[in-house]
């Protein structure tokens, strides 16, 4: 079986995982904004202080997900894009390398965070797993 031709549009296609990635990371961190909110009381003033910034900020996630949904929609339909003609100086400029280093140093970064994010994420799973488990919750 030949190799497919490598393409602009395949080349897209196959990063549709990284929006969809960071939006579904994105709406996780909505909903448990969401689910947290309804540990809060109600009639303290620092709870509804918090309960204001915890809607708005999951508000702004969802919206933001959204977007980078359509993004990776977008970009897995471009598959089959036709092949149009470049110019191959304007793509191996200082700018274009300068372009491909920072969204590759920006993946570094974000996998960094998420690597030194693990440890704690882990913990607190594993605690709130126990009090869910546990025979004694209500």
């Amino acid at each position: 079986m030949a190799e497919e031709e490598s393409t602009c549009g395949r080349g897209l296609a196959e990063n549709a995982g990284v929006p969809a990635g960071l939006a579904s990371v994105a709406v996780g961190l909505a909903r448990n904004l969401e689910v947290h909110v309804r540990a809060l009381d109600p009639g303290d003033a620092a709870a509804a202080q918090e309960q204001g910034v915890y809607a708005r900020v999951a508000h702004s996630l969802r919206s933001a997900a959204a977007d980078l949904q359509a993004a990776a929609a977008e970009m897995a339909s471009a598959v089959d894009l036709p092949i149009g003609a470049h110019d191959m100086a304007a793509i191996t400029t200082s700018d274009a390398l300068g372009a491909f280093e920072g969204y590759v140093a920006a993946e570094d970064d974000l996998r960094r965070l998420l690597d030194a994010r693990r440890e704690d994420d882990e913990q607190m799973l594993t605690a709130i797993r126990a009090e869910v488990e546990s025979p004694d919750a209500s």
